[in-house]
């Protein structure tokens, strides 16, 4: 049975009048429930289209001719067999030898929203799924060559879920869904290196990010009682996960973590006032002196009043200026001394 012909599209007065003045192109899926798109497009040396970007990633097949792919400030030559990769919101566009009057470039593009993937729950195995289309810096290689084999797979893939676009019904969804994991699985094996080194900054990022509202509550309260399940509860988390979380991003424990931070903060008030170090230890948030002596012994290496003649030593032998007398008050909130965390 023949193929039916694809449905070839002159790409300039569909693309052009749906850019904005910030190089937006918007432009509806056929399905909003179920944005997956596929085009089929024609570019000539007659216009050439405005540079822009769209807030959804693309694959793009040369299906015929020589072009050059213009993204962001970088250019890449193309021709017939090579795969485009654009993620979210780079300015390109698609520039055919002028040279050439008729000259032609046919284009298969796959357009998807990243929620195809994701579903309504979004997991790290669907981050992965999309870490080539998502995470593209300024040395991303975007353009697969022809004889990798590759691209052809890809365009096979392609045509699958244009053969069941618009997908409708339950089974046609799932089919091009499975399609369209399969095409990406394809990208992340060829992209292994590059995603491996950026999935774990990603994720570092993505953990790092999760744990900021704990961090702003720590600068600003730690000479104050800060419980397990308040940090835990700062952060969405419940106690037990927090404790396992906060452990494999910091590499601490979080009441270690605490009397770290709390300690270094003994140091700047050592090494600058005459605050008496009992003082100095209710300020940071312990809850006695003794304890604070203890802690700051494991972590430092000597005494709080050792490390103060150190400070006050270095003081002397540099010339630096003499401390301000001691505080009687502590500029925060008196903290709660029944407990240290």
């Amino acid at each position: 049975m023949r193929p039916k012909p694809l449905p070839w599209l002159d790409a300039y007065p569909l693309v052009e009048p749906t850019i904005s003045a910030d190089g937006i192109s918007r432009y509806p899926f056929a399905d909003s429930a179920f944005p997956v798109q596929v085009g089929f497009h024609v570019y000539t040396s007659r216009h050439d289209v405005r540079t822009r970007r769209h807030e959804h990633p693309e694959v793009i097949y040369i299906y015929s001719g020589n072009a050059d792919v213009q993204i962001q400030n970088r250019s890449f030559a193309v021709k017939l067999g090579d795969l485009i990769l654009l993620g979210p919101n780079l300015y390109h566009r698609i520039l055919v030898n002028a040279r050439q009057p008729a000259a032609t470039v046919k284009i298969v593009s796959l357009t998807f929203q990243p929620e195809v993937i994701r579903g309504t729950e979004p997991s790290a195995e669907a981050e992965l799924y999309l870490l080539p289309l998502l995470s593209q810096d300024s040395s991303f290689p975007h353009v697969i060559r022809a004889p990798s084999k590759l691209p052809d797979r890809v365009l096979g893939l392609i045509l699958d879920m244009h053969h069941d676009l618009p997908a409708y019904g339950d089974m046609a969804r799932l089919a091009v869904k499975t399609d369209l994991k399969m095409l990406l699985l394809c990208l992340v094996r060829h992209y292994k290196h590059y995603v491996r080194r950026q999935y774990s900054l990603r994720r570092r990022e993505r953990d790092l990010a999760r744990l900021q509202p704990l961090f702003h509550l720590l600068d600003e309260q730690y000479c104050e009682r800060i419980r397990l399940a308040d940090a835990a509860r700062r952060c969405a988390m419940s106690s037990s996960y927090f404790m396992r979380f906060f452990k494999t991003v910091t590499g601490e424990s979080f009441h270690g973590y605490l009397n770290d931070f709390r300690i270094t903060k003994a140091q700047a008030l050592l090494a600058t006032t005459n605050d008496p170090i009992g003082d100095i230890s209710e300020k940071v948030g312990f809850c006695s002196q003794s304890y604070f002596g203890k802690v700051f012994l494991m972590r430092v290496g000597m005494t709080p009043l050792a490390y103060r003649r150190s400070c006050e030593l270095h003081d002397q032998n540099s010339g630096a200026r003499p401390r301000p007398p001691a505080s009687a008050d502590c500029d925060r909130t008196r903290p709660n001394t029944s407990a240290n965390t």
